[in-house]
């Protein structure tokens, strides 16, 4: 069978397409290239310029490599530009999903997996997110993805596609350094550039009701990321059928200020305090997956921890800036 791998040029897509390939499956990849880039691909991967919006592309891919699964994790992901900009998001997010959840009904493509977001739950008030918790996202970029999960759903229902949704958490690190993410809209990014730029760090809100006042995120390296998905794939390859929802993460909160504190740790510059600046509006204090249903469902469990997550991409960080 071949697996089509949408948006597996981008950051977390390549590491899912690389991993995929490696264990063996056969994977094209369809890219509009508007963030991904090809150099993070080698040759024997296909990779076919092209949108989601675009019906007669993906009828053209899905026909000409025989695809009979797909794993969907094309889509725009910054929240503040999906406040600022919804129809978008909508538009590629949801529209796009649609379209090509109508090329896989008619071309007989049975197995879907869907990149899904902690984004769903909003501002959830417990200690573990699990996959029951309500589901209340505070912006547009959230919405699109909690949308995309009913439509997968249903158009999996109706068509006869099994269907797995993988609501990630918070994604670091990286497998290699050429393969890192190059956009600084995620913490450890962010905290690298300031440390870069002789800047303190910056730290959105210490008053929260946590430990030490910042925000407890479940950080979760790309490839686990990436693994959690072959998983997905293998499964619905097996012939499972029905629809599964899960988290990915580690199960294991830790606070802006500590991870801070361990990039500044790891990259010798511990003298830049950070600088506490007032919370931004929409910030949960707590979200920490529950990984007890994906390890069950999939046999899967996170192999990397925070400071692995923090050397790689700060590997990847040094390759692309000491070249600059």
């Amino acid at each position: 069978m071949t697996w089509l791998i949408t948006g597996g040029a981008g950051y977390i897509g390549a590491h899912v397409a690389l991993t995929m390939a490696g264990a063996g499956e056969r994977v094209v990849v369809l890219d509009d290239l508007s963030t991904g880039l090809p150099e993070r691909l080698p040759q024997q991967i296909p990779l076919v310029e092209g949108s989601t919006l675009d019906r007669a592309a993906l009828d053209k891919v899905i026909a000409e490599h025989g695809v009979t699964g797909v794993v969907h994790l094309a889509a725009k992901k910054q929240v503040p530009e999906s406040v600022a900009d919804p129809l978008k998001y909508y538009r590629e997010n949801v529209q796009g999903l649609e379209t090509l959840l109508g090329a896989c009904a008619d071309g007989g493509v049975k197995r879907f997996v869907f990149s899904s977001s902690a984004a769903v739950y909003g501002m959830p008030d417990v200690d573990l997110v699990t996959e029951d918790t309500p589901c209340l996202p505070i912006n547009p970029y959230g919405e699109t993805k909690l949308a995309g999960e009913w439509l997968v759903r249903a158009a999996g229902k109706a068509h006869g596609i099994g269907t797995v949704c993988l609501r990630y958490f918070n994604v670091a690190g990286a497998a290699a350094p050429e393969l890192a993410d190059v956009g600084v809209f995620n913490l450890v990014p962010m905290v690298f550039e300031k440390l870069d730029e002789g800047q303190a760090p910056r730290i959105f809100g210490d008053d929260y009701p946590t430990p030490d006042g910042t925000c407890v995120r479940d950080f979760i390296h790309v490839q686990d990321i990436a693994s959690a998905h072959l998983a997905a794939a293998r499964r619905l390859a097996d012939g499972a059928t029905g629809d599964l929802t899960v988290n990915i993460g580690r199960g294991e909160g830790v606070s802006v200020a500590e991870m801070v504190e361990r990039i500044g740790r790891h990259t010798g510059r511990t003298d830049a305090a950070p600088l506490v600046e007032p919370r931004r509006a929409g910030d949960p204090a707590r979200v920490v997956a529950s990984a007890e249903r994906i390890e069950k469902e999939l046999g899967w469990s996170a192999r990397y921890d925070v400071d692995e997550m923090i050397a790689s991409a700060w590997a990847g960080w040094r390759l692309r800036h000491d070249r600059g």
